[in-house]
């Protein structure tokens, strides 16, 4: 290099050049004045040293000044140097006053390595080759404004963005500038946008626009027009996710100051009445169902439901609760279930047979406990029995045997009504009439007011009257005048075939065979027995395991492991009749019942009309029954604890009971 400076008599420095391994060169291709293509030389010193360049002039003289441009030419330059990672980042200094960022000596011999340098080099000649210098400039470069005394107001909306770190770097955005954002800016945002499959400007403006059409049909004159309207569409909407989101952008609107409100006690029960059927209209699975019912939008339309559950009428009340039963079943809304029976005990005077089915049967199948209500259910089916439907009458008294809840007055008020067998008659229509789904008989009158009443004729089908008789066993009502009649008219079954393929065979002909062991133990007297060709056919239906898989939890399990203990010879899965005891002592007659929570109300824990049913008809046969709840079992800790609770438990029964040879 010294001799390539000495070779030019005419050059003068303000200090002498002293060659340094550190100097690095960067030769790119630049044309002079004489249209010769020369390489500039530049030259970078270590921090600290004033830069003077060496450059030729037009006539070849070699100038000791440094290399002066223009500004505009300056500007130009920056946004390659900074496209190229030279100089800082834009956020701290002019562009005039930026400076080339110094590389590490440690890059200073490899820079010809630096694939990702080259690579940005080989990329800005394709955007000059192509005539897009201005537009990359224009993304690189943020024009400020000075800071004027008074200060301009923003041009557009500009958020206020907190600071972070990257690379040790802060970027702040000072607010206190008047920021002009350009067009350009705002088109790359939105490229961005689109690019990310945000598209976050265009959804807002849709969806705002759909929310005001939408609203603007509840904009009627009067406030009984906002309520049809909204009625009319929740009634409409085809999905349980429609109705939730017409309810829920409605809920939003009153919240932000819609007034008068077209969410009227009706609506709120239409609503959920809606949102429960078009899932019983698909089959939703309950783990969709759990997973529906858990979302913010279905919590905020229960707590409404339940403020305004006072304002219900009878209707609404049971829309509600039948809703409930079917959004979260027997695992959600205990204390919302709670609040149902409190209403609902003060305005049972006006339900008519539907409310009465809906409610009972909405309570049962959550396995969730009323006595009051149950009480006042029943005294209230008593008074209005001949406004009851088949499918309603069936389904009240399977809720208060599920609950094992006494429903004297209702079963008094059956023996004085329905007392001539001709009165009940049989269907082959096969429909269900577990609570799998609402009663949809319109709403009616109380019969009471007509005038004289005649004797009711009822045509129930045969899984109707299988469920009536299951109840009346579960309740232990077997001597009343009604289930006789009930009973048979289930004989006229006896040439229909029962096939082990449908479970809806299955189910009905173990609730046969059950009723009818239930005859032979506890009412032999009565003589009601089916005959010996029917009995046979029922009793094999019913024994089937292909819809009846035992399961062992890992309760029965873990109790079953420490009966080896008690030095007691047990049987596990012994089989009596229909049911299968979890574990037996045979020669002693001992059959302990280990139960878990499907065994008793999730509310109060009693046991439920399935678990009665069981143990009654096991003593029945000659056994003495123990049974250990799951509650019980969970506040013993320790297996010596354990231990010590089943010899307890067991003492009694072993010590009277007789060992049979």
């Amino acid at each position: 290099m010294k001799g390539l400076l000495n070779t030019f008599p005419q050059h003068s420095c303000l200090k002498p050049f002293i060659f340094s391994p550190k100097t690095s060169y960067n030769l790119p291709v630049m044309k002079v004045g004489t249209g010769f293509m020369y390489g500039r030389i530049e030259v970078a010193f270590s921090r600290g040293t004033k830069a003077k360049c060496v450059y030729l002039s037009r006539d070849g003289a070699v100038s000791s000044e440094g290399v002066v441009h223009s500004d505009k030419d300056k500007e130009d330059e920056d946004w390659k140097l900074e496209f190229l990672g030279e100089l800082d980042p834009l956020g701290y200094q002019a562009s005039k006053k930026r400076k080339k960022q110094q590389n590490s000596g440690l890059l200073n011999d490899t820079e010809g390595m630096d694939w990702c340098l080259r690579a940005r080099k080989v990329a800005l000649k394709s955007i000059e080759a192509r005539g897009l210098s201005q537009r990359m400039e224009d993304l690189i470069n943020v024009k400020k404004k000075k800071k004027k005394r008074n200060k301009k107001k923003l041009v557009g909306k500009v958020k206020k963005v907190k600071d972070f770190e990257e690379d040790d770097l802060d970027f702040d955005l000072d607010l206190d500038e008047g920021v002009e954002l350009e067009d350009d800016a705002t088109d790359l945002n939105r490229m961005v946008s689109m690019l990310g499959d945000g598209m976050f400007q265009e959804r807002k403006e849709k969806t705002m626009e759909e929310f005001v059409q939408r609203l603007s049909q509840f904009s009627g004159p009067s406030d009984r027009k906002k309520e049809i309207n909204l009625n009319r569409a929740i009634v409409e909407a085809q999905t349980a996710e429609e109705v939730l989101e017409i309810t829920a952008e409605m809920i939003m609107a009153v919240g932000k100051g819609l007034s008068p409100s077209p969410l009227s006690p009706l609506n709120i029960a239409t609503a959920l009445h809606r949102i429960a059927k078009n899932m019983e209209k698909v089959s939703m699975m309950n783990t969709r169902r759990l997973a529906f019912a858990r979302q913010k939008e279905v919590s905020m339309l229960v707590g409404i439901a339940m403020t305004a559950l006072p304002e219900c009428s009878a209707q609404g009340i049971s829309n509600i609760s039948w809703a409930l039963s079917k959004i979260g079943g027997e695992l959600l809304y205990l204390s919302e279930m709670d609040r149902v029976a409190e209403v609902a005990l003060t305005k049972v005077g006006e339900f008519n047979s539907q409310n009465v089915a809906n409610v009972a049967g909405a309570f049962a199948s959550m396995q969730h406990s009323a006595p009051d209500l149950f009480s006042a259910l029943s005294k209230r089916g008593s008074d209005i029995i001949h406004a009851f439907q088949e499918q309603e009458l069936a389904q009240v008294l399977w809720a208060f045997a599920s609950l094992y809840e006494p429903a004297d007055s209702l079963l008094e008020a059956l023996d004085t009504v329905f007392k001539d067998a001709k009165q009940l008659e049989c269907s082959l229509k096969m429909k269900t009439s577990y609570f799998d789904e609402e009663s949809s008989n319109e709403d009616r009158g109380d019969l009471d007011a007509e005038g004289p009443l005649r004797s009711p004729v009822l045509s129930f089908n045969r899984d109707q009257l299988g469920n009536i008789a299951w109840s009346y066993a579960v309740l232990g009502q077997l001597d009343r005048i009604f289930f006789s009649n009930a009973w048979r008219t289930l004989s006229h079954f006896e040439e229909q075939r029962l096939s082990e393929q449908y479970r809806e065979d299955i189910m009905f002909a173990s609730q046969a065979h059950l009723v009818n062991q239930c005859l032979k133990l506890e009412y032999p007297h009565l003589r009601l027995s089916l005959g010996d060709n029917l009995e046979e056919k029922i009793a094999r239906a019913g024994k089937t395991k292909r819809f009846n898989q035992k399961t062992t939890s890992s309760f029965q399990k873990e109790v079953a492991r420490l009966l080896v203990s008690t030095g007691l010879d047990w049987v596990r899965e012994y089989v009596v009749d229909g049911y299968t005891v979890d574990a037996v002592v045979v020669d002693k007659k001992i059959a302990l019942e280990i139960d878990g929570p499907t065994h008793f109300s999730r509310n109060t824990g009693m046991p439920l009309g399935h678990t009665m049913l069981k143990r009654r008809y096991i003593a029945a046969a000659g056994w003495n029954v123990v049974s250990l709840s799951h509650q019980e079992w969970e506040e013993i800790e320790g297996s010596y604890e354990q231990q010590e609770y089943l010899r307890e438990i067991l003492k009694e029964h072993i010590d009277s009971s007789p060992i049979i040879n």
